[in-house]
């Protein structure tokens, strides 16, 4: 909890690698994922830094790694994943690589090349088989209709001389295949083209054929066109040309095109043989490369992030070493010291590497050591800001308070629990769970929240158990307190008729005085003045939890001023919000807790209880009527203590708006004679070894001197100068936020009781538009009617109830933390600590 309460305390180190072991200590860095490494060369374009040509030729290895990966999918191959996390493979090892991935991408490109020859020669001689069949269809079976149809369609008159007559008519065709959407208009065309001269007969190819390009199935017809002269046929070429028609030779006789037939057939049996060997090869080279092809993937992006790693380093004078600048979390130096150490052995290397913490005025970026559990509320809390370094965390706190104040507006035990449930399985299933892949971004954000999802439905089944509701309904466990007796308010004046809304008044003799042990009486359920009794218990109870949290946020201000040192801070920014938040609500709460101890609805000035709201604000107006009886002051020294609370209140916006500015301006004076002293003399960063001592050594008085002039400015800001009226606005904004907001956000806390009230009405309204119509029934009609409704009725249950409703209390819950809370001792403007990790990059690829 250490590490969550705060982030982590992070250190400047210097690394000074020798260049024939930086390789293999950057790969060990980045399997321990808990250092993040600084640009040297920001100025340097990224084409020109040293190792631009490995890292150009990983990103050539990932093209043909994923190439072969398209082609595995599109024989939907499995490939094996048997979460293998290899080492980064030695730089003598991309050799080795690179050949074997372009061995496989040649000969998956010649397969591909050859499979797409054979299938477009097998798509041919499909075609001109269904052509030849057809047209020999066309010629047999309907040979003397079609020639008298093309006599017709062509204009050729009967009423001719014998001797024309006996000879045959000379007709010309050319037969082809066409897609199946394209024959509309391609019968269109050739009749406005041809002026009505030709005469076209087409027939659907029943099975659909392989575009051997794309694999794609396509419908197909064939046609063939008849026309007189030359001029007509090459109208006809033309137009099959445009429309993409495949135009094949079709001999004239019949012996001829049964010959060619025959041919065809023979010629398809042959291309299936060589397609289906082509396919088998295809699939053997797949399969071996699925195997291998996921440690394949991690082995070339652990080199390419290693390499893209290296040109964020300088050289040294010499070009024999490397010099590094990261951050990484101070209790993790040992394992980093002794991950470098592995490096240099793995390489072989004699010169050990060095490491050297700096001193810095530079912020460090923030970490937060998170694990499943905590990871979802801190991404809550980093989604509004990442943390200032060392800043105080919300997210342990919003461990509870968040379900808490989700279950506050969400009160219902039966939703709770099918909530609870939910998330219990993918707690359960969890490890199951995390090997589903590509399940889309709803099932991602449902189970990466699952732990929120449990705990939301714990609260809201104790929430639902405190309000007594459960699916609209309450329980009777305790028994009520509440009996029938002559003056309970169920019948009319007359006695007589049962009245519908039950009006509960305590008064009554109906009432025993025993209070429920626990939650909400259950006979509230069936009182009509059940909302006025509800919304004044919620209200109040809304307001109570507000101000708590809103008091616990500036109370945890303090431990930032502390932590870094701004005693100015307490005094006046702490003391003076705090004064003004008890003077105006804390007073506010306690009155609500007196009017609980000390009115009740049994006594008979009840009517005479204080009105808080009226109160409150006669309280600031400093006005104190007589009448009516509940503005009244109910204790003694009423009239004083409020006006000296409302007096400290008005005190502190001067406190907050002017004692800062004016102090920090007389610190600022003093500071004037010492300040031209202190520039002009110049500090050089010390340097302190791995075990915080000061290094004397010449590898230390190398890293003072290399570059001096570079890290001096980037690890030496200049102080600014005070600017009095700039703090003075900065002072003033400070005030009336807070001030304002103290009153805006405590009634923002309202939202607490007011959704609570909408999801308890929602729920109602529904049960009784659907379930009660089932349940009002007698006989066997209502158990049928029952079955029926209870579908719809579930469905809106889970549909509105929990997911939308949950999903608008979810979003309100976060704005109260964001704004309400949070403003109070959070800033959120640093920055995340980015660590150089294997771990993230594969899962980052993985992702994507």
């Amino acid at each position: 909890m250490g590490s969550l309460f705060r982030s982590e305390e992070m250190s400047l180190c210097q690394l000074f690698l020798q260049s024939e072991a930086a390789y293999a200590c950057v790969s060990e860095l980045g399997e321990l994922g808990v250092v993040q490494f600084r640009d040297l060369n920001p100025d340097v374009n990224a084409f020109q830094r040293k190792f631009v040509n490995e890292v150009r030729r990983c990103a050539e290895m990932e093209r043909k790694l994923r190439f072969l990966e398209k082609e595995i999918k599109k024989d939907e191959i499995p490939t094996l994943d048997a979460g293998d996390n290899p080492d980064a493979p030695a730089p003598r090892e991309m050799i080795d690589l690179e050949a074997t991935f372009e061995k496989l991408e040649n000969e998956m490109k010649e397969v591909n090349a050859n499979a797409e020859a054979l299938k477009r020669n097998f798509l041919e001689l499909t075609e001109l088989k269904h052509i030849l069949r057809k047209t020999q269809n066309f010629f047999e079976e309907e040979e003397h209709s079609i020639v008298d149809d093309a006599q017709h369609a062509l204009g050729v008159d009967d009423s001719r001389p014998i001797a024309s007559q006996a000879q045959p008519l000379q007709l010309g065709f050319v037969a082809g295949v066409i897609l199946r959407e394209r024959i509309p208009a391609f019968e269109r065309m050739l009749w406005r083209v041809c002026r009505g001269n030709v005469f076209l007969k087409q027939a659907e190819i029943e099975s659909p054929l392989e575009d051997p390009v794309t694999g794609d199935q396509v419908n197909k017809s064939v046609f063939i066109i008849f026309f007189q002269g030359d001029q007509l046929k090459s109208r006809v070429k033309k137009i099959c040309e445009g429309f993409r028609a495949t135009l094949y030779p079709c001999p004239e006789t019949p012996a001829e095109r049964r010959e060619m037939a025959i041919g065809v057939m023979t010629r398809i049996e042959d291309l299936n043989t060589v397609l289906g060997q082509t396919q088998d090869h295809r699939h053997r080279v797949l399969v071996a490369a699925a195997k291998n092809i996921t440690v394949w993937f991690i082995k070339v992006r652990k080199i390419k992030a290693i390499y893209h790693t290296l040109n964020l380093f300088n050289l040294d004078v010499t070009s024999k070493c490397l010099i590094a600048e990261c951050w990484a979390p101070v209790v993790e130096l040992d394992k980093i010291q002794l991950g470098l150490r592995r490096g240099t052995e793995r390489s072989g290397s004699s010169v050990p590497s060095v490491l050297n913490r700096m001193e810095t005025s530079e912020e460090p970026p923030t970490y937060f050591k998170t694990n499943k559990f905590t990871s979802a509320f801190q991404a809550i809390i980093n989604a509004y800001g990442m943390a200032n370094y060392r800043e105080v965390n919300p997210a342990p706190y919003a461990i509870i308070t968040f379900p808490f104040l989700f279950s506050v507006m969400f009160g219902d035990a039966g939703h709770g629990l099918i909530m609870f449930l939910f998330g219990l399985w993918m707690v359960v299933r969890e490890k199951q769970l995390l090997t589903v892949k590509d399940a889309g971004e709803i099932w991602d954000t449902f189970f990466g929240g699952r732990y929120i999802i449990l705990l939301m439905g714990l609260f809201s089944i104790y929430s639902g158990l405190l309000y007594n509701d459960a699916f609209s309904k309450s329980f009777n466990i305790f028994g009520s307190s509440w009996r029938v007796t002559d003056d309970f308010p169920i019948y009319g004046p007359n006695k007589s008729t049962i009245i519908s809304h039950i009006q509960l008044s305590p008064n009554s003799t109906a009432f025993q005085g025993d209070v429920y042990p626990f939650g909400l009486d259950p006979v509230w359920q069936l009182s009509g003045n059940k909302i006025a009794y509800t919304n004044s218990y919620k209200m109040k109870l809304s307001i109570i939890l507000g101000v708590s949290q809103m008091l616990f946020g500036v109370i945890l201000s303090t431990f930032n001023h502390r932590y870094f040192k701004n005693t100015l801070n307490l005094f006046c920014e702490f003391l003076p919000q705090v004064l003004f938040l008890l003077c105006m609500f804390g007073y506010l709460v306690m009155l609500v807790f007196y009017k609980w101890i000390y009115f009740s609805a049994i006594e008979r000035n009840s009517n005479c209880a204080p009105s808080l709201l009226i109160g409150l604000i006669n309280m600031f107006l400093f006005t104190y009527p007589k009448a009516p009886c509940s503005s009244h002051t109910f204790y003694p020294g009423q009239q004083a203590v409020q006006t000296l609370l409302v007096v400290m209140a008005v005190l502190c916006l001067p406190w907050m708006l002017l004692v800062k500015p004016f102090i920090l301006r007389w610190q600022a004076q003093r500071k004037i004679g010492g300040s031209m002293h202190h520039r002009s003399t110049r500090q050089v960063p010390k340097v302190t070894n791995i075990n915080g001592d000061a290094d004397d050594s010449g590898a230390a008085e190398e890293v003072i001197h290399h570059d001096d002039v570079d890290i001096i400015h980037i690890h030496k800001e200049k102080e600014e100068e005070f600017q009095f009226g700039e703090v003075m606005i900065h002072s003033a904004i400070h005030t009336i936020e807070y001030c304002l907001g103290t009153i805006s956000h405590t009634a923002s806390y309202l939202r607490l009781w007011a959704l609570s009230l909408a999801h308890a009405q929602l729920s109602e309204v529904l049960w009784t538009m659907l379930f009660r119509i089932g349940l009002s029934m007698n006989g066997y009609h209502g158990s049928i009617i029952i079955a029926g409704v209870f579908f719809a009725w579930a469905c809106c249950t889970i549909g509105i109830l929990l997911l939308m409703e949950g999903l608008s209390a979810f979003l309100h819950t976060l704005r109260l933390h964001w704004v309400e809370f949070q403003s109070k001792f959070y800033t959120g403007a640093g920055y995340a600590f980015q660590a150089f990790s294997f771990a993230q990059i594969m899962e980052f690829k993985t992702d994507d």
